[in-house]
C-alpha cells in the first residue's frame, strides 16, 4: 500500500500528482522545477540558480517523506539545454553528495519555461 507525501515546504502540484509516494521502503518524488514553494513563482535567471531551487524543493519533499537527498538511489535529470550540463553538474554535486545512479537527458520544453527539473528515488531512513 502506497502513501502520498505532502509539504508546503516544496511547491504544491500544479496537475494531478503528488510530490512524491512512499511505496514499502521507496520513495518516488515527482519532478521539481524551480518554483519558489510560499509564492508558485518561477526562481533563478540562470541553470545555477534554478537547481539550487530545484534540488532546495526536493531536500524537502523527501524530508516530509521521511528521508533525505543522501539516499537516494537514482535520479532523472531534465535539462532544457545539454550546453547548462556543466554548470548543472556542479550545482547538482553539492546536493547529492552519495552520488546516485542517474540519467540526464535535454528536453525540448519543461513546464513554465523552467531550465531544469530532477526526480528522485530514495530510500526510507533506517530507523533504530
Amino acid at each position: 500500500m502506497s502513501k502520498k507525501v505532502q509539504t508546503n515546504k516544496a511547491p504544491a502540484a500544479i496537475g494531478p500528482y503528488s510530490q512524491a509516494v512512499v511505496a514499502g521502503n521507496l520513495i518516488f518524488t515527482s519532478g521539481q522545477i524551480p518554483l519558489d514553494p510560499e509564492t508558485g513563482m518561477m526562481v533563478g535567471e540562470n541553470i545555477t540558480e534554478q537547481t539550487h531551487r530545484v534540488c532546495k524543493n526536493l531536500e524537502a519533499v523527501l524530508s516530509a517523506a521521511g528521508s533525505s537527498l543522501k539516499n537516494a538511489v537514482k535520479t532523472v535529470c531534465f535539462l532544457n539545454d545539454m550546453a547548462d550540463f556543466a554548470a548543472f553538474n556542479e550545482v547538482y554535486a553539492q546536493y547529492f553528495t552519495e552520488k546516485p545512479a542517474r540519467s540526464c537527458v535535454a528536453v525540448k520544453a519543461l513546464p513554465k519555461g523552467a531550465l531544469v527539473e530532477v526526480e528522485v528515488v530514495a530510500e526510507k531512513e533506517q530507523t533504530a
